[in-house]
């Protein structure tokens, strides 16, 4: 079966349906938490409500967890998700956990509810979407071909973050930062974080079809 194929209803259990529910419940909690913060810190620097908003979903963090609240909401409604969008998902927030534990951690020292809403989006939901795809998501079901239509997604917000930055001087991560790397710097990152979500993919993959051989 390809990567692209649907999962029908009964692929997953119904332990796996509540583990998606109680999942996605915490991450749309710690969603909720950082809009909060943002609202209010844009509030404080004197913008608006709308800025705030704005601010919250210019991470390519917000977008990755939002899009794994909806998935898993999905599935704990018993709705055909794709296995590659699943796989997709995986991968987009176990991305999320490694670029901040090794680039970004260091650059600040968030306190109270903003460390609290820090570790949610950074730390636990990467562990638990980890743990939800391998005890209940069905294996065997994605192509390799799967690696490289996944680039799409980050493709898409790197020129977001681009555009964004050009026309406002905010860039949302360091490594992004045109006006201190320069273009040219930017590029390089964008190739060898393109490079990583290629290759973490394809291990994706590759597990993803070593176990569903395991379990034929």
């Amino acid at each position: 079966m390809s990567g692209i194929a649907a999962a029908s209803r009964n692929d997953i259990s119904r332990a796996g349906r509540a583990a998606a529910a109680v999942i996605a419940l915490a991450t749309w909690v710690a969603l909720a938490l950082q809009l909060w913060l943002s609202i209010g810190l844009t509030l404080r620097n004197g913008g608006s409500v709308a800025g705030g908003v704005f601010l919250f979903v210019s991470y390519f963090t917000i977008l990755t967890n939002l899009l794994l609240a909806a998935v898993l909401t999905a599935l704990a409604f018993g709705r055909i998700v794709g296995a590659s969008l699943i796989g997709a998902v995986t991968l987009f927030i176990v991305i999320v956990g490694i670029v901040y534990a090794l680039l970004l951690r260091a650059t600040w020292n968030p306190q109270g509810w903003q460390k609290v809403a820090d570790m949610a989006l950074h730390d636990l939901t990467p562990l638990l979407a980890v743990a939800f795809w391998l005890g209940f998501v069905p294996k065997g079901r994605l192509a390799w071909q799967d690696a490289a239509r996944w680039l799409l997604f980050p493709l898409g917000y790197f020129i977001f973050a681009l555009a964004r930055g050009a026309s406002s001087g905010w860039w949302a991560y360091p490594f992004l930062n045109a006006d201190a790397l320069g273009y040219q710097g930017v590029m390089i990152n964008a190739v060898i974080l393109t490079l990583a979500f290629l290759g973490l993919g394809l291990l994706l993959v590759a597990i993803d079809r070593s176990l569903g051989r395991i379990a034929r």
